[in-house]
């Protein structure tokens, strides 16, 4: 294999592995937030009328 081809491979698989990993860091930090805050409740105000949260 030429070794400008194989240092291109090299960098375009490189690149591939870090948006993945870019993605994977995004999705665990938003699941994380998620279980930090808890989900906003509707509370019922004074006469039974829904308040939102």
């Amino acid at each position: 294999m030429i070794p400008e081809f194989h240092s291109q491979m090299i960098a375009y698989r490189l690149d591939e592995l870090l948006a993945e990993a870019d993605a994977s860091r995004l999705l665990r930090e938003v699941r994380d937030a998620e279980k930090e805050r808890p989900k906003a409740k509707r509370r019922r105000g004074l006469f039974g009328k829904i308040i939102p949260a």
